[in-house]
């Protein structure tokens, strides 16, 4: 799981967008700006509170009727206190202060600037339905404030449009900045699931590079370890062979596995590794030139291998595919040695440019049907094998031919 991305300045954004210290808290923490922004409003309306109550104090207010009691201004000053204490608040319950604070709006003047925020604070902070819906409402209490507290410099239509203008005014820029914060969070969101969806597609790539190795390794050590136990075996049935042929073949044993120990060694390492570097720790793949030292390596090993190759242009077969030839033909050569031990293996290659490459090969099916091998086996190497070729858009073809040998076969394009 990715983390979200941090802002180069944070304590400039709202805390309603700003990416928040704890993801389990219900309402995000204030930032720097909401705390100004807190501020201001709250001395704003406090020096409105003043305003209001010192007009109202005069023999001639200019805001509106004059209150018949002097308790009465007194307690509308309290009220438009109350009302700025609220502003602390606001940002936890917009909707449920503003519909609580919804009658004062009928009568009161000292709360009418906090009130005024409250209102839009509903417009940035919940849907649109809500916000609508308060408005129409705060526009029926606008014309009740109109009858109750006229105003005393102009008639009733137009200090009732004028309210009607500052309400639509405040709708208007609440729902300016709600759509703007929308937006920065739905790119912040586009942007951290661009991001996870990156570290997996790295991850998915690393894995399947680490399969593929893996793939290699084991045609790699399968072939190696069938060589080693075929000269084990050679040596354990002829105890009393030549000194030169023993030394011969414990030579052989120890190249086989010194390779092997090589090749695991390699693998573990790429495993192990986080994926980040550059180096490549694999050693150069072998390639269709490779061929001739894999038969020998066989027959050295006492296999009967006959080969033919008949390919046009064997310098110009892709890498690829001349890789994918090499390891069909090694996984071929092993599992002769393992399933039809003594049997004689043909090995055919054929293509050119345009046609493909062909790669079979084939040996007797043993005397007696196939037997467990002794060297035991992963069950894997012809389903690599397959996926290999897939992968390449190729063919692949094994099983019991119609004389009753095994035969593997693969055809790989070969584009002109």
């Amino acid at each position: 799981m990715t983390s979200a991305a941090v802002p180069e300045h944070p304590w400039l954004l709202p805390g309603a967008i700003a990416v928040p210290v704890d993801r389990e808290r219900t309402h995000p923490r204030r930032t720097t700006r909401d705390w100004i922004v807190d501020v201001v409003a709250f001395v704003f309306c406090l020096w409105w509170v003043l305003f209001a109550t010192l007009d109202a104090l005069t023999p001639a207010p200019q805001l509106a009727t004059r209150l018949p009691y002097g308790w009465m201004i007194v307690a509308d000053a309290l009220v438009g206190l109350v009302c700025c204490g609220l502003l602390w608040v606001r940002r936890r319950w917009p909707l449920g202060l503003a519909v609580a604070t919804l009658p004062l709006t009928a009568f009161s003047m000292a709360a009418a600037a906090p009130l005024v925020i409250l209102y839009f604070t509903v417009v940035v902070h919940r849907r649109t339905a809500v916000a609508l819906a308060v408005t129409a409402a705060g526009l029926v209490t606008n014309f009740a404030f109109g009858y109750l507290r006229p105003e005393p410099t102009m008639p009733y239509w137009a200090a009732t449009v004028w309210g009607v203008v500052i309400s639509a005014s405040v709708l208007a820029w609440g729902m300016f900045v709600r759509a703007r914060r929308q937006l920065v969070v739905s790119l912040r969101e586009r942007a951290e699931r661009a991001e996870a969806e990156q570290q997996l597609r790295v991850a998915q790539a690393r894995q399947v590079e680490r399969n593929r190795i893996a793939r290699e390794m084991h045609d790699v050590l399968a072939h190696r370890i069938s060589l080693l136990s075929l000269h084990a075996g050679a040596l354990e049935f002829r105890p009393d062979a030549p000194p030169e042929e023993v030394a011969k073949a414990a030579g052989v044993i120890r190249g086989s596995a010194h390779a092997a120990l090589q090749d695991l060694r390699e693998v573990i390492g790429v495993l192990r590794a986080d994926g980040g570097g550059e180096e490549d720790p694999e050693r150069p793949q072998p390639t269709l030139d490779d061929l001739p030292g894999l038969i020998e390596e066989s027959r050295a090993a006492g296999v009967r291998v006959n080969a033919s190759d008949l390919v046009a242009a064997p310098a110009a077969v892709p890498a690829a595919v001349g890789r994918s030839a090499y390891r069909i033909v090694q996984e071929g050569l092993t599992n002769a040695r393992k399933h039809a031990p003594g049997a004689v293996v043909t090995v055919g290659l054929a293509g050119g440019p345009g046609a493909g490459l062909t790669v079979e090969i084939r040996n007797r099916w043993p005397v007696g049907g196939v037997d467990a091998p002794e060297l035991p086996g992963s069950g894997t190497g012809l389903v690599g094998i397959a996926e290999r070729v897939t992968l390449a858009g190729g063919r692949l073809e094994h099983g019991r031919d119609d004389s009753g040998d095994f035969r593997l076969a693969a055809w790989l394009p070969w584009p002109a």
